[in-house]
């Protein structure tokens, strides 16, 4: 490699990383706190996941019953959906179909709701908002879609510029890749020291960055930036066309307007599919046409991990006459389009090998976000030199001084807003969303100006460490007061899981 084509890609590097440092930081955070999302929305609402709260194991036919008490379900689309591990799942109810039924009152916009599978009780959006989908949604960052879908729009570029700084990072160091992974000069100067740190620990990483670089590109950009300029340009803005050809739609059945009139019950299939497909983790079940004539019933999930890694199956049933009318085997017929946004999918959520996996995801995104810091460091010594003018410099400071008191400041933050989450949101009709949102955005925004201010980034450095710890420590003492879940309690009870939030 010639000088010239090094130092091109030595400065992009640069110029890419210190470009999305702050943001590629708190997606990291966040999303390394994200894999314990089902973890912590389980210890936020004091619902454990043993057995039982998979929707496989679900009484459907006593879920019906109880919905009816309140509304008449003929002639509706009825869909449960569990995207993830915990025990409440989305339900959604379609608007009536027949034409007498749509000129009445009820229902007219259909009903969506969460449901607790254990208990059957039912809650809005607003009261089943969670820590755990904060951070989820915040790690891609959700809550800055104040246009359309601008928030997602940003963290795609922020993606895509980490995956070119990725890919540029390998090229500069590519000569010496093995030798400075094994260099380290906590003695000499600042320079070398942030650089064998960022050199030694990116390196270590590189596998995990390169896959979440790639596979969130994929996810974000994907969505956000191809996926309409394809159905413009491919599809001529024939969006339901181009679903139907990913896979995306739904199968549709006609509505017939003739009441079934033979008995029918909805648990006879799942345990049919069940004995078809033991090791079939279902996700999402759809009831079409309820009551009709031509009311079909759907099972639709993956394989369990361990059996095989990337899988989408789904078993359509026609009520009426108990045969199926459709089927894709999870473990043998899954197409190429299927297979291959399982796996980016799975290597993305770290949902293929339980809590262990989950482990090693967290702590090397914990370890991409000190080399995100380490990059820093390094762009900030390189440039603080006499021959640097005066306003460069202090314009360097300022920018760092921002940085770092914006990144580290997340880890107290993070702990502040689980303490008051246990503390403050024990009232069932309180808005959660706006709580959650106020108690960690507004202490973020405190922190990260005070610590600006003090300009001193060892003493940020210091007491972001402090704070969080000493709030971190906190929780489990407030999650025993409030819920009387201490810690040996939990373990005796079994719920391993709480241990890991």
């Amino acid at each position: 490699m010639s000088n010239r084509i090094y130092n091109i890609l030595f400065h992009t590097h640069t110029i890419s990383g210190i470009f999305i440092s702050l943001a590629l930081y708190v997606i990291f955070f966040a999303g390394s706190f994200s894999f314990f999302r089902d973890e912590i929305n389980s210890w936020e609402r004091n619902e454990s996941l043993s057995e039982g709260w998979k929707m496989g194991e679900m009484d459907f036919d006593r879920v019906i019953d109880s919905l009816k008490a309140n509304d008449t379900l003929v002639n509706r689309d009825i869909s449960f959906n569990q995207y993830y591990d915990e025990q409440r799942l989305t339900l959604n109810i379609s608007p009536p179909k027949s034409v007498e039924e749509k000129e009445t009152k009820k229902r007219r916009r259909g009903t969506f709701m969460y449901m607790n599978t254990q208990d059957l009780k039912t809650y809005d959006r607003k009261s089943s908002y969670s820590l755990g989908e904060f951070l989820y949604r915040l790690h891609f960052f959700a809550q800055l879609n104040f246009y359309g879908r601008s928030g997602y729009l940003l963290a795609g570029i922020v993606a895509f510029f980490f995956l070119f700084a990725v890919i540029t990072g390998v090229l500069v160091h590519w000569k010496k890749i093995v030798s400075n992974f094994f260099m380290f000069r906590p003695k000499a100067s600042i320079k070398n020291l942030w650089t064998d740190a960022h050199t030694a620990l990116g390196i270590l990483g590189l596998p995990y960055q390169f896959i979440f670089a790639l596979t969130g590109v994929y996810l974000i950009v994907g969505t956000t930036i191809m996926s309409p300029a394809i159905v413009k340009f491919i599809y001529d803005d024939n969006t339901e066309k181009a679903y139907d050809d990913f896979g995306f739609n739904a199968p549709k059945y006609a509505f017939s307007g003739k009441t079934l009139q033979s008995e029918y019950a909805i648990n006879p299939f799942l345990k049919e599919t069940k004995e078809k497909w033991p090791q079939f983790d279902i996700r999402s079940v759809n009831i079409y046409n309820y009551g009709d004539e031509n009311m079909h019933v759907s099972f639709s999930g993956m394989a369990d991990f361990d059996r095989k890694f990337a899988s989408a199956g789904i078993v359509t049933y026609k009520v009426s006459t108990g045969e199926i009318v459709g089927e894709e085997n999870p473990f043998k017929d899954v197409s190429y389009i299927d297979g291959s946004r399982a796996v980016l999918k799975r290597l993305h959520f770290g949902d293929f090998g339980g809590i262990t996996v989950k482990l090693i995801y967290f702590i090397l995104g914990i370890i991409t976000c000190f080399v995100i810091i380490s990059g820093v460091m390094i762009w900030l010594v390189a440039r603080d030199k006499k021959h640097v003018s005066p306003v460069k410099r202090k314009f360097n400071a300022w920018l760092v001084w921002f940085y770092l008191a914006g990144c580290l400041s997340m880890y107290p933050v993070t702990a502040f807003s689980f303490l008051m989450v246990k503390l403050g949101l024990q009232d069932p009709s309180a808005d959660r969303e706006a709580f959650i949102f106020q108690v960690f955005f507004w202490s973020w925004l405190l922190l990260t100006l005070v610590f600006t201010f003090i300009k001193n980034n060892g003493l940020t450095n210091k007491w972001t460490l402090v704070l969080g710890s000493v709030l971190g420590l906190m929780v489990p003492i407030a999650n025993g007061i409030v819920t009387g879940n201490w810690l040996w309690v939990s373990l005796a009870r079994g719920l391993f899981r709480y241990l890991f939030n």
